[in-house]
């Protein structure tokens, strides 16, 4: 458990994240000056600025930030990875004597930081031969699974063969349960006793105003001269880098696939669906104490 403080804010796409964490960076909080940490799988990547909602780079001039620019896109983001760096990043801001704050929407970035989760190491070899043995019995291999580890079995059906596979696939990697990689999932217990989460939800009417505006933005800016560049990279994007919302839509505009005057609306679509699962995702968090950009600013002051 670690002793320091460590602010977060989180919520939903265009929510004001970003305009409310470069202001308290600006400020500082308690006479401590604030740097930035990223809690996001797509603003990791180099060269994919417009649909992420990257922060300039005048922005991050003016308050430093962390997990930002550190992959080609044709690299894969790894969220074990991710965690080591960014609890590095986290830790070195406590040790120069400031405050870390961590700003993102992607839950499970968010919860690899601040959480005592783990994430098992996997094989494609041991999973496709596990995968071979049981693919016409996914019963017996959930018998199996029952006998290795009662309680994995207990969390998973039994016609779920690809989770059944992954549980086995992970005691036979680790020789430890699978069910006990999960545990820290259900507490919501943070390794930074400090910790303080705030989120930002300006409301269903205002959310779907704000991110039809942020899509029109993003063609506005050049998206497509941008998607342009990252398709004639040597290398094809990885497979992360490939769904960011945006690149998706804006790629099958390059490639026939969608007409460009539908663009925005495809883009607003999918945030739109996004968004509500990240309000799912942080409601479920008892942590999270749900605030006006007003009242953040007051809070952290």
């Amino acid at each position: 458990m670690h002793h320091r403080r460590v602010l977060a804010l989180v919520g939903p796409t265009a929510s004001g994240k970003t305009d409310v964490a470069l202001t308290v960076g600006r400020r500082g909080v308690g006479g401590h000056p604030v740097e930035i940490v990223a809690a996001d799988a797509f603003t990791l990547y180099r060269g994919m600025d417009i649909a992420t909602a990257k922060p300039s780079r005048a922005e991050r001039a003016a308050v430093p930030h962390h997990m930002i620019d550190r992959l080609d896109p044709w690299q894969e983001a790894s969220v074990a990875r991710f965690q080591r760096t960014a609890r590095a990043a986290v830790d070195a801001v406590g040790e120069r004597g400031h405050v870390a704050l961590l700003v993102g929407g992607s839950g499970l970035y968010f919860r690899a930081v601040v959480d005592d989760l783990r994430f098992p190491p996997t094989d494609p070899d041991v999973r496709a031969r596990l995968e071979d043995a049981h693919r016409h019995d996914p019963v017996a291999a959930h018998a199996a699974l029952a006998t290795a580890d009662p309680d994995a079995a207990a969390r998973i059906d039994p016609g779920n063969l690809r989770r059944t596979v992954r549980a086995l696939e992970v005691i036979e990697l680790t020789g430890e349960p699978f069910s006990r990689f999960s545990r820290a999932w259900d507490q919501h217990r943070s390794i930074y006793r400090g910790l303080e989460v705030r989120g930002l939800d300006p409301g269903r009417v205002e959310l779907r105003r704000r991110i039809h505006q942020r899509a029109q933005a993003m063609v506005a800016a050049g998206l497509l001269d941008e998607a342009r560049r990252l398709a004639a990279l040597p290398q094809p994007l990885s497979a992360t880098a490939a769904q960011a919302i945006g690149y998706r839509e804006a790629l099958a505009v390059l490639d026939g696939e969608l007409d460009a005057d539908e663009l925005p609306t495809a883009i607003a679509s999918r945030s739109w669906r996004y968004a509500k699962r990240q309000l799912a995702w942080f409601r479920r968090d008892p942590r999270v104490r749900w605030s006006t950009p007003h009242q953040v600013l007051q809070v952290w002051s």
